[in-house]
């Protein structure tokens, strides 16, 4: 069996997906841009205040499912421009301070022309 996250803390996923999904201990989290769900749209502007906002999507989701940025041992970043990346790095370390296993790359464009995109895989021990 697995559970699918649905919370009204984190963006309501903008196509066919779940935001997340915990299988056996292990939470697959989709990738996060920077939408505020208050909103339910993009106001973030730069790619500093657009990392914050995918981090705190990030956290609401962990917090949803009992877990913290300790328990996510891969992540996947994905940037709008490569140009970005030490200071997107500044924002992401903040936040994953375990230093989880990462892959970051540039892509052409990114859903809702969002800077940066982030998703997770964690566990619940560790």
């Amino acid at each position: 069996m697995f559970k699918i996250t649905n919370t009204t803390k984190a963006p309501a996923a903008i196509g066919p997906y779940s935001q997340a999904i915990e299988w056996n201990g292990i939470l697959f989290a989709s990738g996060q841009v920077p939408i505020n769900p208050e909103v339910g749209d993009v106001t973030a502007e730069g790619i500093v205040d657009q990392a914050e906002q995918v981090m705190k999507n990030i956290a609401a989701i962990l917090e949803e499912n009992g877990l913290g940025f300790e328990n996510v041992i891969k992540t996947t970043c994905f940037l709008a421009d490569m140009g970005d990346f030490a200071t997107f790095n500044e924002v992401y370390a903040k936040y994953f301070t375990g230093k989880p296993a990462r892959s970051c790359v540039a892509v052409k464009e990114l859903p809702k022309k969002v800077l940066c995109e982030v998703e997770i895989i964690a566990i619940r021990e560790k």
